[in-house]
């Protein structure tokens, strides 16, 4: 039986040097060319066994039955959560890199999650040893070296050490030394390195190695059909690629493909088939690829391919296939019957944010992938009278389609996020405010506080009804509201609030408005008085005073004022 290659993700925190890792693992020097040292695109990597034994002499002893390693280099969770296959994580077996002095970042604890989600195998790198103060190679065995340095050092690496492992036992996970390791089918093996010095990276060679040859050769075993996940859409001039991961059988130039889609499937013949060149960025045209390979493919027909969507080779089974995938997918992201609208640019981010919202018990009503379109604007509309608080549509590495940049979504919530934690951070503190607004609204629909400052210079009527000027300090106040002075003397209920002599439903915190009071005379009533209040009832009182969180601390001090001036009238008033 033929076995292929591991498929092998490095993933973990923006600059903490994943990177400068693989590069250390390659032996090439591609961190220095990129943008700022960050990864712009996924990248894949193939790296021949013959390779990883110059890389690695001590490998030569053990007989290996695979052919070298596929590396993916994501560059940050929205790639690393697409890489998914049929039935689990695309990767076999995963790098985390975590900056031994930084520890567990938010981004280092999402990748934690969904590594647990795809049920993915990993290893540690504890990357940047190098830069813990006093640090010197000692010896070519890491192990030694690490017995060697001197004390002070020593104690910072262990503290280091033992932080990490205290974070990752919160996580779910038995962490150790690479070298304390008695199983490794239990146990995080932790392999302290140096991307920059190559410091422990014949270590975490050796520890990939093992870890492939003892537990994943029956996983490498070569399928019959090829079997592939699109990981990328690119244009390059004219030309528009697809670039993949062939993760099962070996697929041909001649073949025609069929990739599953939400919708139809899509059938396709293959214009020209590349594959990833050896320890290189480059492709070159091939007639056969090998699994476990990176491929390119210019595809006949390429509209509608998405990231994330699986392909095989189309035997004429577009309907089997198409019930294969809508019953799997159907159980990854099932929906209910009220909720949010989520998008995602491939299928494994769609799959891994929809796994984390399940966790915080935050329905879905609709799931789909690419952009925010008008449809997605409908649906959340849709909301809007009986669920507003689900008025919402949440997009993962995504981004709003152009035709609908016009439409009219002041009423909806649109968040957009790169990573997965933010996003739905940031969707929890809205719906936390949005449940805060619906209750004040109803607390304010009952009775409304305000505070007015009269505007002595502007008084337009005297008497009967009396028109003047106010400023409104505190709350709001709207037609029919009933006011009292600063004594808690009734005045009379608003008949309008006018501004720039247009008649307006409300005035808030802030506005100078003109308000006309039925009954009332300004000079004999109004003259000595600089400050008006809503007449509040002592039931209505009790209710804002049980919900004081949802006022303004504006709104509080003249809810406190109103109590003031109503107790010098009744003492137990409100109490």
């Amino acid at each position: 039986m033929a076995i292929r290659q591991p498929i092998i993700t490095v993933a973990g925190h923006v600059d903490h040097g994943k990177t400068t890792l693989l590069d250390s693992i390659r032996k090439t020097t591609i961190a220095e060319s990129e943008a700022g040292g960050i990864t712009q695109k996924i990248s894949f990597t193939k790296v021949p066994i013959e390779n990883i034994k110059k890389r690695c002499p001590a490998i030569s002893q053990y007989n290996l039955d695979f052919p070298g390693f596929l590396f993916i280099d994501t560059p940050g969770h929205a790639a690393f959560s697409h890489l998914r296959k049929r039935g689990g994580s695309l990767a076999d077996l995963a790098i985390l890199v975590i900056d031994i002095n930084e520890g567990i970042m938010p981004q280092t604890a999402e990748v934690i999650e969904l590594l647990k989600i795809n049920k993915t195998p990993f290893i540690i790198a504890l990357n940047k040893i190098d830069n813990i103060s006093g640090w010197r190679k000692q010896s070519e065995s890491l192990k030694e070296s690490i017995k060697m340095q001197s004390t002070s050092t020593s104690q910072q690496f262990q503290e280091e050490l033992l932080t990490i492992i205290g974070a990752l036992y919160h996580h779910g996970f038995n962490a150790k030394p690479f070298y304390e390791v008695t199983d490794f089918t239990k146990q995080i093996a932790l392999v302290p390195c140096s991307g920059k010095t190559g410091e422990g990276i014949n270590e975490l060679i050796m520890t990939l190695c093992g870890i492939s040859q003892k537990f994943l050769k029956k996983q490498l075993e070569l399928g019959d059909e090829p079997r592939g996940v699109i990981l990328e859409i690119k244009k390059e001039k004219t030309m528009q690629y697809a670039e993949a991961i062939l993760y099962d059988g070996i697929l041909s130039a001649k073949d025609e493909i069929v990739i599953a889609s939400f919708d139809e499937p899509i059938i396709t013949k293959i214009r020209v088939l590349e594959e990833i060149q050896p320890i290189s960025d480059k492709f070159k045209p091939t007639q056969q690829a090998h699994a476990a390979d990176g491929i390119r493919m210019q595809l006949i027909n390429s509209k509608e391919v998405l990231p994330g969507m699986p392909f095989t080779i189309f035997k004429n089974n577009a309907s089997e296939i198409k019930k294969q995938f809508q019953k799997e997918i159907g159980d990854k992201i099932k929906t209910s019957e009220k909720g949010i609208i989520i998008k995602a640019d491939s299928l494994g981010s769609l799959e891994a944010l929809i796994t984390m919202l399940r966790q915080e018990k935050i329905p879905v009503i609709k799931a789909d992938i690419g952009k925010i379109n008008k449809k997605d604007i409908i649906s959340a509309q849709a909301n809007l009278k009986e669920d507003p608080i689900n008025a919402i549509i949440l997009g993962f590495n995504t981004e709003i389609d152009e035709e609908i940049k016009q439409t009219d979504i002041s009423k909806i919530k649109i968040i957009t996020e790169e990573v997965i934690y933010k996003l739905i951070e940031n969707l929890i503190k809205f719906q936390n405010e949005k449940r805060n607004e619906i209750k004040r609204e109803r607390l304010i629909g009952l009775a409304t506080i305000c505070k007015l400052a009269i505007l002595h210079q502007y008084v337009f009527h005297n008497s009967n009804p009396a028109v003047f000027g106010v400023r409104v300090e505190a709350g709001k106040i709207r037609h029919n509201m009933p006011i009292i002075d600063e004594n808690g003397k009734p005045i009379a209920k608003i008949k309008d609030v006018q501004e720039n002599q247009k008649k307006i439903e409300e005035a808030t915190q802030e506005m100078e408005v003109a308000i006309s009071l039925p009954g009332t005379n300004f000079e004999r009533q109004l003259k000595e008085v600089n400050n008006l209040y809503s007449d509040l009832s002592e039931k209505q009182f009790i209710e804002f005073k049980e919900n004081k969180d949802l006022l303004t601390n504006d709104e509080m001090q003249a809810l406190q004022k109103i109590a003031e001036i109503k107790r010098k009238q009744k003492p137990a008033w409100g109490v």
